[in-house]
């Protein structure tokens, strides 16, 4: 009994051995052979046989970029306001060599870096310079891990702020200042558009004057340009009417029928008298209505003659 309990010990123990002598690499993995004890090799992905006993695997590497997550911290700005900041650090082993025997736990070593340099970067800035120098916090950070790391084997590839957080008074105060420039912007935007509102208006208005004086203008001009035509008209119909007039008394009876007219004239304006003022004014001396009619037709022989064309 006892010999087949020891027969199936050493067989499983050959088993163990033989089933420990073959590896099998994952793809963007290294690791770390070991022979008595001393680095022997590193082993990419695939398939690989090891010496029973003798190699050893003693480090397992992963080639992927790596995100570590960099716990919140208190940090003292420059102005001495503590502020809360955590991140995340992104990172890659190069040399799994170097990662292997450089340093006992990169990635603690890395965490470490990463939040004291944070606390230096912080600590130049004044609090609202935070916010928004958040990729100079990056850089700053990325820089410093990564030349202490160098030796180590890992390239550091960024860094990110994940929040950045002031006390709750001093939010509340940010909050109020904030709250009174958005006020202002307001009050300065409602300002400028009443500006714009009443510039618009008088340009408007300025538009509008001009255009009537623009239109009163061309109305008094226009006007003026009618009169003008028509007194023109008027002038040139009179000056016809009287060379009709001429050339009518010059033909044969004519002047007779002007000294008949104008004693029909006379007669009418005396009939109006008598009937606008209930009183008959009769001449005292009715020759007169001859000498009239003379003096009338003598004027018309006159004006005649000067408008006649000359022969």
């Amino acid at each position: 009994m006892m010999t087949t309990v020891i027969l199936i010990i050493f067989i499983v123990f050959l088993l163990v051995s033989f089933l420990s002598t073959f590896k099998v690499v994952p793809q963007r993995s290294v690791y770390i052979v070991e022979r008595l004890g001393k680095f022997s090799r590193s082993l990419d992905a695939g398939f690989h046989i090891l010496i029973p006993f003798i190699d050893k695997v003693a480090y397992k590497q992963n080639l992927k970029e790596q995100a570590l997550d960099v716990a919140s911290q208190i940090c003292i700005t420059r102005d001495n306001i503590a502020v809360e900041v955590d991140g995340i650090l992104y990172l890659q082993v190069i040399d799994p060599q170097k990662a292997s025997y450089g340093i006992d736990n990169y990635r603690f070593a890395v965490i470490q870096i990463s939040q004291t340099t944070m606390r230096s970067v912080i600590g130049r800035m004044e609090l609202d310079k935070t916010f928004e120098e958040r990729e100079t916090v990056n850089a700053s950070i990325v820089e410093a891990v990564d030349k202490a790391s160098g030796p180590w084997g890992i390239k550091v590839s960024r860094y990110e702020v994940k929040n950045i957080s002031p006390p709750q008074s001093i939010r509340d105060a940010m909050e109020k200042q904030m709250r009174a420039e958005r006020e202002k912007r307001a009050v300065i935007a409602e300002s400028e558009g009443d500006k714009q509102a009443k510039i618009n208006r008088a340009e408007g208005d300025k538009q509008q004057t001009i255009a009537l004086s623009e239109g009163e203008k061309m109305r008094r001009i226009n006007e003026a340009s009618g009169r003008a035509s028509e007194i023109e008209l008027v002038a040139t119909a009179t000056a016809k009417g009287i060379r009709e007039i001429a050339l009518a008394i010059n033909e044969e009876g004519g002047l007779n029928a002007v000294n008949l007219r104008i004693a029909e004239q006379y007669l009418g304006e005396f009939g109006k008298l008598a009937k606008t003022n209930n009183t008959m004014i009769v001449p005292a001396d009715l020759s007169d209505i001859a000498g009239v009619i003379s003096s009338v037709t003598s004027v018309i022989n006159k004006g005649t003659n000067a408008i006649s064309p000359k022969g």
